[in-house]
C-alpha cells in the first residue's frame, strides 16, 4: 500500500492491464448503498439465533450474551465456524427487501438526531425484482479453487463487475478541506519532504471523506488521515527497496535487517515506553529523528482529541497485528518464496486496511463496545470487511505491481503461481475472492446487527460504506489511473 513508489511507475503494458481495467471500470451491478437487516430477525432476538451465523461449536460453549466467555484461552471457544447451511440461510434472510425502518443508520437516529447530510446522499432503495438477484449468494462449492466457476462468462463476455456498494456521498469540498491539513501537517513533521506533490496527488483526503460518510468535521477526518498516512509512509520509508541502511544508533546496516527494529520504535511512538531517566532521553532523541516516528506521535495524539483510550489502544492493537504481518512480507522477499494462496490471504487479513477501519465510531462521534468490537462473530465480519477491501486494492494495484522486478505481491500474482493459470484468469478469481467475501460480509453483518447494539449496528453500517468509499477513491485516484 505504499503512497509514492507506485503513484510513480508507468504503466503496465501487457495483458494484464486489460483484463484489470475490463474489470474495474464496470460499476453496473453495484451492491445496496446501505446495509440491511433481516426482517424476519427483529431486534432483541436471542443471541443464539442460528439466523445470526453462529455455529454450533460456539454456541454449545458461550452464554447467550454478546461478550460470550472471558479468561485466558477462553477466545479459542469461541470461534464463529458456521456450517454450509447457517451461511445459507442467514444469505437467503440478508437477499430479501428490507424495509425502511430495517436499514442501518449511518448516524444517530430518533427524534432531533436524524443526519440532514445522509437524508440528502442516500438514494432510496433499489426496485427488489432487480436487486434481490445481485444481493443472493450463489450455492455449490465456496473458496479460491472453487468460487471463480461462478464468474465465468461465455466466450468473448466481459468479465463481471465486483459486488461492491456505491459510496454514500462524494464532497469535494470537504475532501479538499482534509487534503489541505494533510499536506499542511507533513510539511511541519517533516513527511515526504520533497515529495509533497506526490503525497497530494493520492488525494487521501478524498478517500477518508468518501469512507466516513457520517462525518462532516474537516478536523475529525483529519485525525483519521493523519493516521492513514502514517501507516501507507511505513512501506514508503521503511519496506522499499531505498529504505536507508542507517540503524536507529546510527551504525552502518541493511534495510531488511532493520525493518524490524524500526517497526518496535513505531510501536514506542503510538504506545510511550518508560524507562529509566537516561535512556528515556535516547529514545526521545530517536523519536525527534525520524519523520515516521513523529508522524505516528502527531496523528495519534489528533485521534485521541475525539477517540477514547479504549478507541486508541483498539487502533494500536490493529497496527500491531499489520507489523507482524510486514515481517512476514519481509520474509518471503528474503527467501524469494512466492507464498501459496492461503499464507498470502493469512497475511492479508491483518495486513489490510483494519486499521484505518479500526477508528469509524471515533471519526463518527460514537463508541463501539469493546465485548462487541472483540466477539469472535463481530471479529469475523470486520476481518471479512478489510480483506475484501484489501482485495479491490490488490486488483487495482496489480499492473503497477508487476513491474517491481517480483518485490510485490498481490492475490492475482499468487493466484498465477500456485494454479499455473493466465493473469486475466486470476484477474477473475480474485473478484470471486473479493466477491465472496462481501456476500458473507452483507449476510452475518445484517444478522449480526439485529441483536447487537445500536453502536453495532452503526459500525456495521459504517464499515459497508467504508467498502463502498475505498472502492470509489480507488477507482478515481491518479495513483491507478494513468
Amino acid at each position: 500500500m505504499s503512497v509514492l513508489s507506485r503513484a510513480a511507475a508507468p504503466p503496465a503494458t501487457h495483458e494484464v492491464a486489460a483484463a484489470v481495467a475490463e474489470l474495474l471500470k464496470n460499476f453496473d451491478p453495484a451492491a445496496p448503498v446501505v446495509l440491511t437487516v433481516p426482517e424476519s430477525v427483529e431486534p432483541g432476538a436471542p443471541l443464539d439465533d442460528p439466523r445470526i451465523g453462529e455455529s454450533d461449536a460456539a454456541e454449545a460453549h458461550a452464554p447467550k450474551r454478546l461478550i460470550g466467555p472471558s479468561g485466558l484461552g477462553a477466545a479459542s471457544l469461541r470461534i464463529n465456524l458456521p456450517s454450509t447451511d447457517i451461511i445459507a440461510a442467514a444469505a437467503a434472510l440478508a437477499a430479501r427487501q428490507v424495509p425502511e425502518k430495517s436499514r442501518i443508520p449511518l448516524s444517530p437516529s430518533g427524534i432531533g438526531t436524524e443526519s440532514a447530510l445522509l437524508r440528502q446522499i442516500v438514494p432510496a432503495p433499489a426496485d427488489p425484482e432487480s436487486e434481490a438477484p445481485a444481493r443472493r449468494i450463489a450455492q455449490g462449492p465456496t473458496g479460491v479453487g472453487t468460487s471463480s466457476t461462478q464468474r465465468k462468462q461465455p466466450e468473448g463476455r466481459a468479465i463481471p463487475a465486483l459486488y461492491c456498494p456505491p459510496p454514500v456521498r462524494d464532497d469535494p469540498v470537504l475532501a479538499e478541506a482534509v487534503n489541505e491539513g494533510i499536506i499542511a501537517w507533513a510539511k511541519e513533521i517533516g513527511l515526504y519532504e520533497g515529495r509533497l506533490d506526490d503525497l497530494r496527488k493520492a488525494d487521501f483526503g478524498r478517500l477518508i471523506m468518501l469512507a466516513h460518510p457520517d462525518c462532516d468535521d474537516a478536523d475529525r477526518l483529519l485525525a483519521a488521515a493523519k493516521c492513514a498516512v502514517t501507516e501507507w509512509s511505513v512501506d514508503d520509508y521503511y519496506c522499499e527497496e531505498d529504505a536507508s541502511d542507517i540503524a536507529p544508533d546510527g551504525s552502518k546496516s541493511t534495510p531488511e535487517a532493520e525493518l524490524g527494529p524500526r517497526l518496535e520504535l513505531a510501536a514506542a511512538a503510538m504506545d510511550p515506553v518508560h524507562l529509566p531517566t537516561r535512556y528515556q532521553v535516547q529514545v526521545e532523541q530517536a523519536m525527534q529523528s525520524d519523520p515516521i516516528l513523529r508522524a505516528f506521535r502527531t496523528s495519534f495524539e489528533h485521534l485521541a482529541q475525539f477517540a477514547s483510550p479504549t478507541q486508541v489502544a483498539r487502533l494500536r492493537t490493529e497496527i500491531a497485528g499489520w507489523f507482524i504481518a510486514l515481517g512476514a512480507e519481509a520474509g518471503w522477499r528474503a527467501a524469494k518464496r512466492m507464498p501459496p494462496v492461503w499464507e498470502y490471504l493469512l497475511n492479508r487479513q491483518p495486513h489490510s486496511f483494519l486499521p484505518c477501519m479500526a477508528p469509524l465510531d471515533a471519526v463518527g462521534g460514537y463508541e463501539l463496545p469493546a465485548p462487541e468490537y472483540a466477539d469472535p462473530r463481530v471479529r469475523r465480519v470486520v476481518t471479512t470487511a478489510a480483506l475484501a477491501s484489501q482485495m479491490v486494492n490488490d486488483l487495482y494495484s496489480m499492473a503497477r505491481e508487476d513491474l517491481s522486478n517480483g518485490r510485490e505481491f498481490n492475490l492475482p500474482t499468487v493466484l498465477a503461481a500456485e494454479e499455473k493459470c493466465s493473469r486475466r484468469e486470476a484477474v477473475q478469481r480474485t473478484a470471486a475472492v473479493h466477491d465472496e467475501l462481501v456476500h458473507r460480509f452483507e449476510a452475518e453483518a445484517g444478522a449480526l446487527a439485529a441483536t447487537g447494539s445500536p453502536e453495532l449496528r452503526r459500525f456495521l453500517g459504517g464499515l459497508w460504506a467504508w467498502m463502498g468509499g475505498n472502492r470509489a477513491w480507488h477507482a478515481d485516484s491518479r495513483r491507478y489511473n494513468d
